[in-house]
């Protein structure tokens, strides 16, 4: 596993997402390899997802972001990043971004905003702490309804 070249923040991000396309341009969780993502990414990288949604939970290490991929994967037929804004200072960034995505299981589209902290140390993110406007509402358009007994 190589490291990126700097450990400037910013760089270590751009450098994350367009390796992130070229991961998901490769066939995504359970198709292409996660060491694609992985030289972005601390060995201990801590990823904290709202526990209301489908893949909520404290995801931990190279492999806990491989599974939030496949999780994130079962649960969204489409997850397109639309607009992305930066800013970034030290090792503290934040990125708010504009999504448009397709529940898997009902086929409803939503678009909603997803800010990001993330934390770089040498290089590597080593905590990503997202946060939803509305979990609830993604929740609900991810779920199968259920039919009365």
């Amino acid at each position: 596993m190589t490291k990126p070249a700097t450990t400037d923040s910013m760089t270590v991000l751009t450098g994350m997402y367009e390796a992130e396309a070229k991961y998901l341009a490769a066939g995504g969780p359970g198709e292409a390899p996660f060491d694609l993502l992985a030289p972005y990414f601390a060995s201990d990288v801590v990823l904290h997802q709202a526990e209301a949604l489908p893949y909520g939970g404290t995801w931990r290490g190279h492999a806990g972001l491989t599974r939030f991929f496949l999780a994130m994967s079962d649960v969204w037929e489409s997850f397109d990043m639309v607009d992305q804004t930066f800013l970034a200072t030290g090792e503290t960034a934040v990125v708010l971004t504009q999504v448009q995505a397709r529940a898997r299981a009902t086929g409803r589209e939503l678009a909603f905003p997803i800010l990001q902290t993330i934390t770089v140390r040498d290089g590597r993110i080593v905590e990503v702490r997202p946060f939803y406007w509305d979990t609830a509402a993604i929740a609900d358009a991810c779920a199968v309804p259920t039919r009365p007994a």
